[in-house]
């Protein structure tokens, strides 16, 4: 299979006929073998009914229900899951993304040999103020982290080659991040493509303030899993030696200048102190080091999501 189309969404009933009418047109028109997986994340409103009935029209158009909302990175990895088209594109819902950007996003993966390809929005039909300067100052904040030159972390409309999904994991709100993933999993050739912004056509924004709070956030837990998330003794430990001996010279410091002078009062002075707090917290940062050691990103259920129903797969 050529191309599957992964499209995360909530509450977007208004909008869904005429997206998977736009995608089936792009397909046939460039006689790509395909498939759609819709991730209703929680909907209250038609959105699995309206997903129900275009996969009755179009087998092509598969379904996944949760129970509740997950959020988008939990829609994107049940989904990524499933996916088994050659490239994997992923896009939003809400119409902003253009389907017609689907060949050229295909042609980057499979003939230009890219690993993923990101969208870059370069002209934005977003409130400024809430949206587009956030979103200017959290890209650059991820660029300066990551290494990566992209001017869109969090542009929905990304292609990848299959195993590049099959490879990453997804979790939390770990979806911004997924260019970061991919370059720490060993893929390299990460490129970019501008695309076109529409505006929302159909209902509201789902995502605020919080989400670049959250992202920051993420950001420094990826970095961190990135550098030592399989040798977390090599972080907590370096930094548990450097307290310990800090607090260590201290204390023999005061004991040799108690036993030059006895006049010396070693528990009037801050440096007692400091030595004492420098001491635990070295061992208690060496003890965080054997723990995380120990777990090692080994948690088998962080990934387990209760599905209502799926369409088609």
């Amino acid at each position: 299979m050529d191309i599957s189309v992964v499209i995360p969404l909530k509450d977007e009933a208004e909008s869904l006929p005429e997206l998977c009418s736009w995608i089936e047109s792009v397909m046939h028109q460039h006689a790509f073998t395909f498939e759609v997986i819709l991730v209703d994340d929680g909907s209250k409103d038609d959105s699995w009914s309206i997903i129900s009935q275009i996969h009755q029209r179009n087998s092509s158009f598969k379904g996944i229900k949760f129970k509740r909302n997950y959020g988008k990175s939990a829609a994107l990895n049940v989904a990524f899951a499933e996916a088994i088209g050659d490239v994997v594109i992923t896009m939003d819902a809400d119409l902003q993304d253009s389907p017609d950007e689907i060949p050229d996003l295909y042609k980057m993966i499979k003939q230009d040999g890219f690993d993923l390809v990101s969208g870059w929005k370069r002209k934005r039909f977003d409130n400024v103020l809430t949206k587009n300067l956030p979103s200017k100052l959290f890209n650059a904040v991820t660029r300066k982290m990551s290494g990566i030159q992209l001017n869109d972390f969090n542009c929905g409309l990304k292609s990848y080659r299959n195993d590049v999904i099959k490879t990453v994991e997804v979790y939390g709100e770990m979806h911004r991040y997924i260019p970061v993933l991919a370059k720490w999993a060993g893929f390299n050739k990460i490129g970019e493509k501008e695309v076109e912004h529409r505006a929302r056509k159909y209902g509201v924004s789902k995502f605020g303030w919080e989400r670049f709070v959250n992202g920051f956030l993420d950001l420094t837990t990826i970095m961190f899993i990135g550098k030592f998330g399989k040798k977390p003794m090599q972080f907590f430990g370096l930094l548990g030696t450097f307290s310990f001996l800090v607090g260590m010279f201290t204390s023999l410091y005061l004991i040799i200048s108690k036993l030059t002078n006895f006049e010396f009062s070693i528990t009037n002075r801050p440096s007692f102190y400091i030595a004492l707090t420098s001491m635990v917290i070295g061992t208690q940062l060496f003890l965080a080091g054997f723990i995380g050691e120990l777990v090692s990103r080994s948690a088998p259920d962080r990934n387990a999501y209760n599905i209502d129903s799926k369409k088609g797969l």
